[in-house]
């Protein structure tokens, strides 16, 4: 029987510095014969980087939302409160006063009109 061989730090040491001289003179993937798996290798960039790609188009357009959604409650509070402006400007004596007030002599009549009839 072959008695297997156990592991030494040197070992490891050997490994990694093996792997970073592989990597920086560019020949880890020859050394890792991952020159048959370049399709698949390249295939899961794409993906991660089409995954990247919309993950931010998705942020983007949340933040979107985000500022649409205060500009509208903004706008809604600026809308109630012309509505209410609007509304007091046509009551009868707020009409009646602002005319007053421009030297006008129109007034509410005092009674009420006298319908013609037709012969």
């Amino acid at each position: 029987m072959e008695q297997k061989r156990k592991w030494k730090l040197s070992d490891l040491w050997a490994l990694l510095k093996n792997g970073l001289s592989a990597i920086l003179t560019g020949n880890l993937l020859l050394r890792l014969n991952a020159g048959r798996y370049f399709i698949h290798i390249a295939y899961t960039f794409l993906l991660f980087w089409i995954l990247i790609f919309e993950s931010l188009m998705a942020e983007n357009a949340l933040s979107k939302v985000e500022r649409n959604k205060a500009k509208i409650h903004e706008m809604e509070i600026i809308y109630a409160d012309k509505t209410f402006e609007v509304a007091s400007m046509s009551r009868r004596s707020e009409v009646e006063r602002r005319l007053a007030s421009m030297g006008s002599q129109v007034k509410e009549p005092e009674q009420q009109a006298i319908a013609l009839e037709k012969k």
